[in-house]
């Protein structure tokens, strides 16, 4: 297999033995035994092809098998494929398929199956960016795929990974359906290393090990259960008795720091890379005072980042500084942050043409937050708006009901300041780029909900989309970086602090860069539970 610069992150990736989920493990992999996960997460169904997110993603990346999949350095993994290679020109890419894999039904995986998912994924996923540049895919042989572009695309292998791109059967989702409402997207027939035993939406999932799966030996767990706990402190009771044995994907600073102190529990903060969580405060920039950049500032200016994260968040949380996550290679070092300065935002203020009123208001603002998370939502807008106060900006707290509501008003463009957290998902071109593009302008939540529009900015992103020197590419990325924190349409406050925790005695705990939005077939008990 030959390997150029044009992937991801100019690793070299060799095709090797399969490994590469968790670190060194701690002893001889054991066959058997049951893995419990708890998660606040209930999935409307458990197809990734049509929708994104991580309650569809946990489960859909153990039901499903991906072209590749990712370790924790960034670097492209052989699992369907067992080789691939660009063409020189960057503009194809040549998938060669292990030939022994078959679905849970035991029909053989073949390329066509591959052209069809990734089809459908076109058409139904709601991440476009992804797949944009694919024209066609050629299938000269049952193992061979062709990808052919319009243009190069450096973020191709990503996608072409975990959660983002299943490979499902074409005999079963090929019927004339609709795929996004197919009646199979809850009975999944995949080629994963489990399948589906019982799904009961907001209840539980029941995975079990698939025997035909096509690495010899896996998967080492018998099966997994996936119970809905919506209730945090309920989760944390959980694991300290021993009734479930992992729990991903947590945020709850409280809950943290009392399970860091369970001897029975190891965790670890590895394995979200990816997925690149990071909680802001988002400003509609299509009305005034937050059309004014000067205004944008001075917020930035008034707000403790360090304050949320130390006090609010009982430091669990870390600093975030731009739209790229600060874990990914293409973050910017250089961005100076927006440490506190209420002289600076007083000045800025006056500067921008709102002076004091006798009251000492400026003007008034409303900020709205996701309804359900109140310690990196609710709590952190009760704190803005109490800091605004103190240089002049009036700001009422408006709550919403439910997701629903709060998405709608974002997605219409009727709110002046708006908390958020929203995924980078691993590459720039499938995460970030979605919400800075004037040409994603439009009224459907987390696109560009800010209305911001900078014709600069816009053919940065157009070139980095396409620009295989991964070094060039980090340059147009850091150019882009600089001039969203100069023009602030969000000011980041902290990437999204998610843990694992889990029972010390599992082995091979998900730390690739998904996480366990990565097929577990690895994880094993080192002794009986």
């Amino acid at each position: 297999m030959r390997l150029t610069r044009r992937i991801l992150f100019g690793a070299v990736a060799s095709v090797m033995a399969l490994g590469t989920m968790a670190g060194a493990p701690q002893a001889e992999p054991r066959q058997g035994g049951e893995l419990v996960i708890i998660s606040t997460q209930a999935p409307r169904h458990l197809n990734p092809a049509v929708q994104s997110g991580i309650a569809t993603g946990v489960p859909g990346t153990q039901i499903f098998a991906s072209l590749l999949r990712y370790d924790g350095d960034w670097n492209p993994q052989p699992y369907l494929a067992e080789s691939w290679e660009w063409a020189d020109d960057g503009l194809s890419l040549t998938v060669r398929l292990v030939q022994n894999a078959v679905f849970h039904d035991g029909a053989p995986i073949t390329s066509s199956d591959v052209a069809f998912s990734i089809r459908t994924i076109q058409e139904n996923h709601p991440f476009q960016t992804m797949f944009a540049p694919v024209e066609d895919i050629e299938t000269p042989d049952e193992h061979t795929a062709i990808f052919r572009l319009s243009q190069p695309h450096p973020a191709l292998l990503l996608a072409l990974s975990s959660a983002l791109s299943p490979i499902i059967p074409e005999h079963v989702y090929g019927d004339g359906q609709d795929v996004a409402n197919h009646p199979a997207n809850s009975a999944p027939v995949g080629s994963g290393p489990f399948r589906l035993a019982e799904f009961r939406p907001g209840e539980q999932i029941t995975l079990e090990r698939f025997d035909d799966f096509f690495i010899d030996g896996r998967p080492y767990l018998d099966r997994i259960i996936i119970r809905i706990v919506r209730d945090p402190s309920t989760m944390v009771l959980a694991m300290e008795a021993g009734e479930a044995d992992m729990l991903p994907y947590f945020a709850e600073s409280q809950g943290i720091r009392r399970l860091q102190g369970v001897s029975a529990l190891d965790y670890t903060t590895r394995g979200y890379e990816g997925i690149g969580a990071i909680n802001w405060l988002a400003f509609n920039t299509r009305s005034a005072p937050l059309d004014d950049v000067r205004v944008r500032q001075a917020i930035a200016f008034a707000v403790d980042r360090d304050f949320i994260i130390r006090a609010l968040h009982r430091g669990t949380s870390t600093p975030q500084r731009g739209p790229i996550i600060e874990s990914s290679p293409f973050f910017n070092p250089e961005i100076e942050p927006y440490d506190l300065d209420l002289d600076r935002a007083n000045a800025l203020l006056d500067e921008a043409g709102h002076p004091a009123g006798a009251d000492g208001t400026r003007f008034s603002l409303t900020i709205d937050f996701i309804p359900g998370n109140a310690e990196q939502q609710q709590n952190v807008a009760e704190y803005i708006r109490s800091q605004l106060r103190r240089v002049g900006i009036a700001v009422d707290v408006r709550a919403a009901p439910d997701f629903p509501t709060w998405a709608g008003r974002v997605a219409q463009g009727e709110f002046d300041m708006t908390m958020d957290f929203v995924f980078n998902w691993g590459d720039p071109v499938i995460g970030v780029h979605r919400t800075y593009l004037s040409t994603n302008i439009r009224p459907v939540i987390w696109s560009n909900t800010q209305g911001y529009a900078n014709d600069q900015v816009d053919a940065i992103l157009a070139e980095a989309a396409q620009e295989p020197d991964i070094e060039r590419r980090t340059a147009l990325y850091a150019e882009f970086q600089q001039i969203i924190a100069d023009e602030v349409p969000i000011y980041f406050l902290n990437a999204v602090p998610y843990y694992t925790f889990h029972d010390a005695r599992l082995a091979n705990v998900p730390v690739s860069i998904w996480g366990p939005m990565q097929a577990m077939d690895e994880v094993y008990w080192t002794e009986d539970r």
